[in-house]
């Protein structure tokens, strides 16, 4: 196990319950996910396996491949998260049919909205690959 394993492997959990709890909520609860949380899905699905991946073959590549994603799900997070606290004007909503974008009916931990743990993660990963990616550095 070569230093700094524990990083890549904190990244890969956190990713694998955000996957898991994304696929809990769509398929097991019924709800229906909102076009900016179709777009968190697609920069955090892949992180999952990446993660995973690069973390048991011990290979840094895994790392520099899932920053980008990491970053581009922060800043798409971070988006809906405005969206929801309205500090995004209406306009701005990029949603058409199905549901809103803006009114979040799921909360957990009381008052918790799903936006808020999709940023927390995507940051959280984004951080323990920078520190990864900087212990490993050769």
């Amino acid at each position: 196990m070569k230093h700094g394993w524990f990083w890549i492997m904190a990244a890969w959990g956190i990713a694998l319950v955000a996957t898991l709890g994304a696929l809990f909520i769509g398929e097991v609860m019924g709800m229906t996910p909102c076009l900016l949380c179709w777009y968190q899905r697609i920069f955090m699905f892949p992180l999952a396996l990446i993660l995973g991946m690069a973390a048991f073959a011990e290979d840094r590549r895994g790392a520099v491949y899932a920053l980008p994603l990491a970053l581009g799900g922060a800043a798409m997070a971070g988006y809906h998260t405005a969206l929801v606290a309205d500090w995004v004007p209406k306009w701005w909503v990029p949603c058409g049919t199905g549901p809103s974008c803006s009114e979040q009916s799921l909360e957990i931990l009381d008052g918790i909205q799903i936006p808020w743990l999709s940023l927390l993660a995507f940051i959280a990963i984004a951080i323990l690959l920078f520190v990864y990616l900087r212990k490993t550095r050769s």
